[in-house]
């Protein structure tokens, strides 16, 4: 490890619509380092990755790469400068093999002929994944490979390309603790090989496990910067957010009742799940946790229509539903956050506006003509904004792909809380999101519930679930494994529950 900077920013400024969104960030990246760099969601991340990776300009201020400045034109700009990213939603194509997606902007080709030189792809791809320690054929379908692994093959497509700097944005969030660690692995090898890193994390104790040096924004403006040894988690938390968070999850402020509003009995849909039975009640936020592969999404979606089920019986109000499907669900106040809010819960070409109001269109259609009345949907879009501190800029012009996650997921949550739900399925709903805007769904969840809704709130987070849920329920391979008051809530024996479950337990 030396102490050359391989890049510097100098002052780099960025403004969309006349709002500033970088201001003077400056800093630098030293060879064989890793900067771990963390901020609230709309923090400025993502627009200064994207302005070193060619995606957009700055406004004013220089790159310094090598020595040299650097000004990229577009994205290739950046991949020819060997600069590298792995995003947190893969850039793969799912239905080609590993070898055509590591090679597919520069085919080898034979020398003397236009054709492609199908060993050689073969040959090199499989040098590739021995870096990553990935042991598949060099024409398997990425679509076959799990989460961890498609996150290898970006890793080896960025070696592919002689990548010197990598930039990992959220690289975790999709990972399961053994992916999570083998990915630590070959970070601390590509360090060591002499790679220079930025490692974007919300998991603040991984970047304090992996990074040199660390780098915090706050609204554009670098708040924070120095070796890790300057900080602790409650320090960075304290930088990011502006204020100090002393309790994560809010004080419930209501019991749950009795009343029964949500009945599950005898589920079961051949390989997914089996003989699954609970009630949720009005006013209770019942947690589900499970392994990856026990099938609480799965789940979440057979009880919102999207899939069916061979045996069982779903009751909502006391009234079992017959002719299931999504639109009955919502008709009978049914909603669902779903886990991919980027494929799944939003049209993120379409504006934050169309997007909430998408649900309860029908709500607001008046006449036989059915014509939407803009007047009364207006300001109840802009109090479910005003609600959940949506950050944009005209709700009616932004389109949704251009907010931070954070404010993606409460604008997929303003969706349905315009239809006034009275049971709420959210599947991971702080994933990828930053600790501020993650304690501002929480109090959102926490009011829901005290005003009645009842939530079955879905989490790989068992720290989640015991900081906000009033029962747990946990399954393993796709049946219910344990339930859990809260008096009983206990990390360990919540865990050993599910891993029972799956078969890797006493």
């Amino acid at each position: 490890m030396n102490d050359e900077n391989i890049l510097e920013f100098k002052n780099i400024n960025k403004s969309f619509f006349h709002v500033p969104v970088l201001k003077n960030i400056q800093f630098e990246l030293k060879k064989g380092h890793i900067v771990g760099m963390i901020g609230e969601n709309g923090a400025g991340k993502t627009t200064l990755m994207n302005i070193l990776g060619g995606v957009i300009f700055p406004d004013s201020g220089d790159m310094v790469l090598h020595g040299n400045l650097y000004k990229p034109n577009n994205p290739s700009d950046a991949i020819h400068n060997g600069i590298g990213f792995i995003h947190q939603e893969l850039n793969l194509f799912t239905n080609l093999s590993i070898a055509e997606n590591l090679f597919i902007d520069d085919f080898p080709r034979y020398k003397w002929l236009p054709l492609i030189n199908r060993k050689a792809i073969n040959e090199k791809t499989r040098e590739y994944m021995g870096m990553v320690d990935l042991d598949y054929a060099p024409n398997t379908l990425v679509e076959k490979l799990s989460p961890g692994e498609r996150q290898l093959v970006e890793i080896a497509k960025a070696l592919s390309s002689n990548a010197e700097i990598i930039i990992f944005d959220e690289p975790t969030t999709s990972l399961t603790n053994r992916e999570t660690q083998r990915l630590f692995n070959i970070i601390s090898r590509l360090k060591e090989s002499g790679k220079s890193l930025i490692y974007i994390s919300h998991i603040l104790s991984d970047v304090l496990q992996l990074a040199d040096d660390i780098v915090i924004l706050r609204d554009g403006e670098i708040v924070g910067k120095g070796k890790k040894e300057e900080f602790n988690v409650n320090k960075m938390i304290s930088l990011m957010v502006g204020r100090e968070i002393t309790e994560l999850y809010p004080y419930r402020k209501a019991e749950p009742t009795n009343i029964p509003v949500l009945e599950v009995k005898n589920l079961s849909q051949s390989g997914i799940v089996h003989n699954i039975s609970f009630t949720l009640h009005k006013g209770e936020i019942l947690g589900l946790f499970g392994l990856m592969g026990s099938g609480r999404s799965e789940l979440a979606k057979i009880i919102f229509g999207l899939d069916s089920f061979e045996k069982g019986e779903v009751y909502i109000q006391g009234v079992p539903i017959e002719k299931y499907s999504p639109r009955v669900c919502i008709q009978k106040g049914v909603a669902f956050v779903t886990e991919n809010r980027r494929e799944e819960g939003l049209l993120m070409s379409s504006t934050i506006a169309e997007n909430i109001g998408l649900v309860s269109l029908p709500s607001f259609a008046r006449s036989i003509m059915r014509v939407l009345d803009n007047g009364a949907l207006k300001p109840e879009l802009q109090n479910i904004v005003k609600l959940l501190q949506i950050k944009s800029g005209d709700i009616y012009k932004v389109p949704a792909k251009s907010l931070s996650g954070g404010n993606q997921q409460k604008t997929v949550i303003g969706k349905w809380l315009l239809a006034n739900p009275s049971i709420l399925i959210v599947d991971e709903p702080t994933r990828g999101i930053d600790v501020g805007a993650k304690y501002e769904i929480f109090n959102i969840l926490n009011n829901l519930a005290v005003q009645g809704t009842a939530i079955l709130f879905i989490s790989s987070e068992i720290e989640e679930l015991m900081g906000l849920c009033d029962r747990i329920l946990v399954m393993g391979y796709g049946e219910v494994c344990g339930l859990f008051e809260r008096k009983d809530f206990n990390k360990e024996a919540i865990l050993k529950t599910a891993f029972r479950e799956n078969g890797n337990g006493s």
